[in-house]
């Protein structure tokens, strides 16, 4: 008998007719799994093996929308969720109203953060505080009728493969020898596998993943810190024994359990190695072969996708994977990707009220730090001759000088476009970029003559820690005294000013976190919720809301 080894996991909504869902499984051995609806809706999917592990992304069909319904998986139709004896409500589908005549286009409510790493049994005893996102999962758990987000954002490190629990560490060690590179790192697909396992079997984020639908993007602990920084960086990886393995297995797992969710069931049927691998008997080398490609040619792959949501569209953009590394042509978006970040912008102008961005790397930085990364890009790059260019790489490994402002011309790009986009008739209320990384929480907005308000809302992280000299050097580089040292990194680099300034207008906040936007009409809130311990006598931990503003107010 078919057993769940993972999962289910809520993924696509339609919200264009309310109808359709897709839920991804893993199972323990080849079989069909099915989704049952308590309104009637259903769906059926075979498996497909990856490296001897076996999934389905079950299209569900049939849905009503505007509607909630409860669902159960079957595997070779034998129930295996709701887990038995379970004290967590069910597990549902809701689906949005669609718009119609009198009936304007429903709002969004989206909760995102990045930065999470697994948190270990005694949560609030553990090095990193309580997990926000358990926090949140918990509560909601405990009150059936609270407002649930409409959808989960998380973006970036979903999972450290370089930053391992002692659990995980005793488990590898009894596979391989760890005195051996990567040492106690991941190694290959099914060590990656475990760290999922360590993150998503945790109950409460289980029960939370099944019923909110969520949308994913890597970041650079998904793979290794510092994926893809330079050239440089680069080559002395792939001149390690270890690297390939690692990194094939790192974009192999992260299109079975992330990527592959994010997708449309349209876009799913047009995905041609997704139906390879379905019919093949064992999908591993077409997937592996895969990887490679989009390893050493990153235009062979793309990991950015856009969803709309109503009257609000979300540009989820791969800042590690689309990156140019030369030295004299850095971007973070290639060619092919800035050019579908354009196009995806401005098709439809004026058909929505809010763009949303989502960057797992901010774009907009403390003054500082930006100032600091584009006078480390020139060096770089040769500006100050080859010793300042050598010194500036070691600093750029070494202080992850690695966010937008380290490929000025791609800031510039994005800020271009963002101020195309919000300019005008057609602007939309809102132009959001979306980021986490940076392990603080703040809302920047740039000084710029949009019609469109423009904000930078950085969330993070959701369950880690931050070293307290960081967290100084983050609040010297919003800073009056940070600003005047950018100046002189400038001068040095010759950089000259950013082409936009910008004011931090909330923040910063440290601590693990989530941050809420709610969007309805031309209407933005924002609201930063942290997890803190709970109260002397009192079990568990708590979200404290410590910011709710509005966003489109004077």
């Amino acid at each position: 008998m078919a057993g769940l080894r993972l999962g289910p996991l809520l993924r696509y909504v339609d919200w264009d007719t309310g109808s359709a869902a897709t839920i991804w499984v893993e199972a323990d051995r080849p079989c069909t799994a099915e989704v049952r609806c308590a309104d009637g809706a259903a769906g059926s999917a075979r498996t497909f093996q990856i490296a001897g592990h076996h999934y389905a992304l079950v299209p569900v069909t049939g849905l009503t929308s505007g509607n909630t319904t409860a669902y159960e998986v079957l595997l070779d139709g034998v129930r295996v969720w709701p887990l038995p004896g379970t004290s967590f409500p069910p597990s549902t589908i809701s689906t949005p109203a669609v718009a119609g005549p009198g009936r304007p286009a429903p709002g969004l409510l989206v909760t995102f953060g990045s930065c999470r790493q697994a948190a270990p049994p005694a949560d609030g005893r553990g090095p990193h505080g309580p997990d926000a996102l358990d926090t949140l999962a918990a509560r909601l758990a405990a009150d059936p009728e609270a407002v649930r987000p409409d959808l989960l954002l998380l973006l970036g490190d979903q999972v450290y493969a370089d930053n391992l629990s002692r659990e995980t560490k005793r488990w590898i060690a009894a596979r391989r020898d760890i005195r051996e590179a990567p040492g106690a790192q991941v190694a290959d697909y099914e060590e990656y596998t475990r760290l999922y396992y360590e993150s998503w079997l945790d109950p409460e984020i289980r029960w939370l993943l099944s019923t909110v639908p969520s949308l994913q993007i890597f970041d650079d602990h998904d793979v290794v810190d510092d994926w893809n920084t330079s050239a440089a960086w680069l080559a002395e990886m792939r001149a390690t024994p270890w690297w390939q393995e690692r990194v094939l297995s790192g974009l192999m797992s992260y299109w079975v359990y992330q990527h592959l969710g994010n997708l449309s069931p349209a876009e799913l049927e047009a995905d041609a190695l997704y139906g390879a691998v379905r019919r093949s008997p064992d999908g591993t080398d077409e997937l592996r072969a895969f990887a490679a490609s989009a390893d050493t040619d990153p235009g062979t792959a793309r990991w950015s996708y856009r969803r709309d949501f109503g009257r609000s569209r979300l540009l989820m953009v791969d800042t590690r994977a689309a990156r140019v590394l030369a030295e004299d042509g850095r971007a973070m978006l290639d060619p092919a990707e800035q050019q579908w970040l354009r196009e995806n912008a401005l098709e439809g102008h004026g058909g929505y009220d809010h763009l949303l961005i989502g960057s797992s790397l901010p774009w907009l930085m403390p003054p500082l730090i930006h100032d600091a990364e584009a006078w480390n890009a020139a060096l770089c790059r040769g500006e100050r001759g080859p010793r300042w260019a050598r010194i500036g790489e070691d600093l750029r490994r070494r202080s992850d000088l690695e966010h937008w402002a380290a490929f000025p011309a791609s800031f510039t790009a994005l800020s271009d476009l963002i101020e195309e986009v919000g300019t005008g008739p057609r602007a939309p209320a809102t132009v959001c970029v979306l980021s986490g990384d940076v392990h603080h929480a703040y809302v920047a907005e740039p000084l710029i003559p949009s019609t469109a308000r423009v904000f930078q809302l950085t969330c993070s992280p959701v369950h880690n820690s931050i070293h307290t000299a960081v967290k100084l050097g983050f609040r010297l580089g919003w800073s009056r005294l940070g600003r005047w040292l950018g100046r002189g990194f400038s001068r040095h680099g010759r950089t000259g000013r950013p082409p936009v300034s910008w004011r931090r207008t909330s923040g910063p906040w440290f601590g693990n976190q989530l941050m809420t936007l709610a969007l309805a009409g031309r209407t933005a809130r924002l609201r930063l919720d942290q997890a803190h311990k709970g109260r002397r006598g009192g079990d568990g931990a708590r979200l404290v809301t410590v910011l709710d503003r509005e966003l489109t107010g004077p």
